[in-house]
C-alpha cells in the first residue's frame, strides 16, 4: 500500500494528532503525507460578498500553518501541503482524497475529550456519513505517543463471516506494514439482552472458529492471524479488558445502513469508539459485497 494520505490539518491539537498519526501511517506504508486545510468557498456568502484582501490573509495564514506542521513530521518522510475551498471541512477533504488517489484521510478527536480517547466532531461526524475512503480517526492526544510504524492491526469482525471490505482493508494494512494480524469477534457481547449466557459462550466460540476459518482460506499464507473472542457485560465493557499496543489501528466495517461505497457508523464501532486507546479506520461498503459489518 503506497500513495498518499490526506491529514486534515487545524491548527489545533487535533490537527496535530491527526498530522502525527498520518504521518506514522505514510512512514510505515510508504505513502505520501498530504496535509489538506481547507477554506470556505469563495460563494459561501449571499449577504457578505468575499472579500479579496481578506481571503489572500486567510490563504497565507493557512500555508504558514501548513509550513509549521510539515516540518513536525519525520525527516525524509514525502509530504506536501494544500489549502483547498469547500462548503464544508469534510467535503474539501474527500475532494481532495479523489484527486489525489488518497488511501486514507486522518482526522483527529473534538476538543474536549479523554486523553487517549475519541471524542466525534464535526468534521469527523461528517466524514463518517458521506466520505467514500476509509477514514482513521485520532484518538486525542495521539501526538504524544512515541512509536514508530504500526505493530498490529485489529479487525473487529461482526455478525456475518465472510471475507468482504473489511478483511481486505485489514490484510492490506498489514501487508503495508509488516504488522501482526488480530481477529477481534465481538459477537458474544453483541446479542440481544437477555440472551442465555450459555447461548453466548457457545455461540462466542463458533463464531471465533467461523471466522478464523473462512478468513484463513483468504489470507495470504504470509499473514498469520489470531483470533480473541470479546468478553465483557457490553462492547465498552470489552473493548476497555482488551490488550492494546501503542502502535496498534482498529479496522472496522461500516453499518449495513450506509449507502453503497459510503460510510455509516455503526452502533457496534461507535460503542468502541468510547474506550478505544488506539487508531480506529472505518472501512467504507462496497456495492458488490455483502460481508460483515462491526
Amino acid at each position: 500500500m503506497s500513495g498518499h494520505i490526506v491529514a486534515g490539518y487545524t491548527a489545533t491539537d487535533a490537527g496535530r494528532d491527526a498530522v502525527a498519526l498520518g504521518a506514522r501511517l505514510a512512514v510505515a506504508t510508504g505513502a505520501r503525507l498530504d496535509l489538506v486545510i481547507v477554506l470556505p468557498a469563495d460563494d459561501r456568502s449571499v449577504i457578505t460578498p468575499p472579500d479579496a484582501g481578506y481571503d489572500r490573509y486567510l490563504r497565507g495564514q493557512a500555508e504558514e500553518w501548513l509550513a509549521a506542521a510539515a516540518e513536525s513530521v519525520p525527516d525524509g518522510l514525502d509530504r506536501a501541503t494544500h489549502v483547498r475551498f469547500a462548503d464544508s471541512f469534510a467535503e474539501g477533504l474527500i475532494a481532495a482524497a479523489h484527486e489525489l488517489d488518497a488511501s486514507h484521510i486522518v482526522v483527529g478527536a473534538a476538543n474536549g475529550g479523554l486523553r487517549g480517547r475519541h471524542r466525534l466532531g464535526t468534521v469527523a461526524t461528517e466524514l463518517l456519513h458521506s466520505s467514500d475512503v476509509p477514514v482513521v480517526l485520532a484518538p486525542e492526544g495521539y501526538r504524544r505517543i512515541e512509536v514508530t510504524g504500526v505493530s498490529r492491526i485489529t479487525a473487529a469482525i461482526g455478525t456475518r463471516p465472510g471475507a468482504d471490505a473489511l478483511l481486505e482493508e485489514s490484510v492490506a494494512l498489514v501487508v503495508a506494514t509488516r504488522a501482526r494480524l488480530r481477529l477481534l469477534s465481538l459477537v458474544s457481547v453483541d446479542l440481544p439482552a437477555g440472551v442465555d449466557t450459555g447461548v453466548i459462550r457457545v455461540a462466542g466460540a463458533a463464531h471465533a472458529d467461523d471466522v478464523l476459518g473462512k478468513a484463513l482460506e483468504t489470507l495470504p499464507e504470509s499473514v498469520p492471524a489470531d483470533v480473541v473472542v470479546a468478553r465483557g457485560d457490553s462492547i465498552e465493557d470489552a473493548v476497555a479488558h482488551l490488550g492494546w499496543e501503542p502502535g496498534e489501528l482498529a479496522v472496522v466495517g461500516s453499518s449495513r445502513l450506509a449507502q453503497p461505497r459510503r460510510l455509516f457508523l455503526g452502533s457496534t464501532a461507535a460503542k468502541m469508539l468510547h474506550e478505544l486507546p488506539v487508531p480506529m479506520v472505518v472501512v467504507p461498503r462496497t456495492r458488490d459485497k455483502e460481508g460483515i459489518r462491526a
